[in-house]
């Protein structure tokens, strides 16, 4: 059904500007096909111990909903490039003033640690910028903590992808499983997401 997402399969975490003011040009999407879930820093809290979200509820609930209410069979988190929660976080989470920013940035921590292990995807970006890629990855493994999640992408019914968004150059790149890398999404990337896509 056109314009509805009933028939649709995409839920979209991202923190990107553009997204907030046309989610579906970005995308090539019409109206209705993208649930979109906007936060700073395009941030996950993980599961608990209990199944319940360790801090803020908004983010699961939207999962729960587009799951279970939309049977939504794709989940893209998006960072971009020049991201201010990472460099707020890259520069030090102690020093953001306003408490409950400080506070959410949290879940990007464990992106910070592992850039400052020496981990990276692309040597070429700036660290912040580093940090938004790897955040992207650690966003995919918190929403891995949930049981939903899980079972879902165990049964082949939810797929998860990562795509990262280079302002200057206008350039949105997918995380590709087999090199590790984020790759640029052209005409041949496209092609490659579609097929994992069907």
């Amino acid at each position: 059904m056109p314009g509805s997402l009933s028939g649709n399969r995409l839920i979209h975490f991202s923190s990107f500007a553009l997204i907030v003011e046309a989610p579906n040009v970005f995308a090539s999407t019409d109206p209705g096909d993208l649930f979109v879930v906007r936060n700073v820093g395009n941030l996950i809290p993980p599961c608990g111990g209990h199944g319940i979200s360790v801090t803020d509820e908004s983010e699961v609930a939207a999962l729960e909903f587009a799951l279970l209410n939309l049977n939504v069979k794709d989940i893209i988190i998006c960072g971009h490039s020049e991201c201010g929660a990472m460099n707020a976080l890259y520069n030090g989470r102690e020093k953001v003033t306003a408490p409950h920013l400080k506070s959410w940035l949290i879940h990007g921590q464990p992106a910070l640690e592992n850039l400052k292990l020496g981990k990276t995807i692309n040597p070429g970006l700036l660290p912040h910028n580093e940090l938004s890629e790897l955040n992207v990855l650690q966003q995919i493994e918190h929403l891995k903590t949930y049981s939903l999640v899980k079972d879902r992408m165990a049964s082949a019914k939810l797929k998860v992808h990562g795509w990262w968004f280079d302002i200057a150059k206008a350039d949105v790149y997918a995380f590709d499983e087999e090199t590790k890398r984020f790759v640029l999404i052209d005409e041949v990337g496209a092609g490659k997401i579609l097929a994992r896509l069907e």
